[in-house]
């Protein structure tokens, strides 16, 4: 049984743990309110961006497709971009991403295709080098700035975009969390390059011209495309991220709350018992006077 001073220094020791998970706790629900306006504010963009792309990609076909939308006519070299965090105590969120990509892997192993992975961010590097250590393509860190924007996923997508012309992967699918709200990170996984066909095609019927034809304007609109779902992940990323590390920090805390308690209670008995212990043995002493 622990001593009186033995459970008093665990009493602090968890009082500190639980001041440190409590500040954690609301600089987590700050930074949300940021991190959430911006991935909201994103959305509208990749949609407007998807609607664009079905009319255009509806107007060409064929030969004159660009290499981004027609692909190399072969789905065999698989690329998994997975996009972690780069700081942990947020809940599973990496946790279940990992597993969300292992799942396509598995999936696409099974089918007999290969399989590499582009790794974004730090939280993904160890649970997926331990099972699939020699498939790592590359990484990119985002450890550096503050809060990934534009410039990481631009830098991201010339990256991948080089890999993809100097024919180095076939197919390369996304692997992020989607934003519902502090309690629900949803791992998604996409198709990025080549870029998919929108279902949704332009059925006005109305005549458009365009200037310049619709092949050079998804020359330069495809890369962009790109850029946009890699940039709308960064950001899901974000919330994401302050989401479940509000929720795990707010769990934490309540669990400190309900362990120093419990200790207290122990230590009230523990005090009382030796309390009651000198009582008897004062007794006893005086008694046999």
């Amino acid at each position: 049984m622990a001593s009186l001073k033995e459970l008093k220094g665990r009493i602090n020791s968890v009082k500190s743990t639980q001041k440190i998970t409590k500040a954690k706790q609301m600089v987590a629900a700050a930074k949300l309110r940021r991190a959430q306006a911006a991935a909201e504010a994103g959305r509208p963009y990749a949609e407007r961006l998807s609607a664009v792309m079905a009319s255009l990609a509806g107007k060409v076909s064929g030969e004159g497709a660009p290499k981004l939308l027609a692909g190399t006519g072969s789905d065999q070299r698989n690329l998994i971009v997975l996009v972690n965090t780069d700081k942990g105590l947020c809940g599973g969120l990496n946790a279940n991403l990992v597993k969300a990509a292992k799942v396509k892997a598995k999936a696409l192993i099974a089918e007999g295709k290969s399989v590499e992975f582009y790794l974004v961010g730090k939280k993904g590097r160890a649970p997926i080098r331990r099972d699939y250590a020699d498939s790592i393509a590359r990484h990119f860190d985002t450890s550096d700035v503050r809060t990934p924007g534009f410039e990481e996923a631009e830098a991201i997508a010339a990256e991948l975009i080089e890999m993809f012309d100097a024919g180095k992967f076939d197919v390369a699918h996304l692997v992020y969390p989607i934003f519902k709200s502090a309690l629900a990170q949803d791992p998604t996984t996409v198709q990025l390059i080549p870029v998919p066909a929108p279902e949704q095609a332009d059925t006005s019927g109305a005549a458009v011209e365009y200037e310049p034809d619709e092949e050079e304007i998804l020359a330069e609109l495809l890369p962009r495309y790109v850029k946009t779902q890699l940039f709308g992940a960064l950001l899901e990323r974000e919330a994401s991220e302050q989401g479940a590390s509000m929720t795990a920090m707010d769990n934490a805390t309540r669990n400190a709350g309900d362990l120093i308690n419990k200790l207290t209670i122990q230590y009230n008995r523990s005090r009382q018992a030796a309390i009651t212990t000198e009582l008897i043995e004062i007794i006893a002493g005086a008694e046999a006077l």
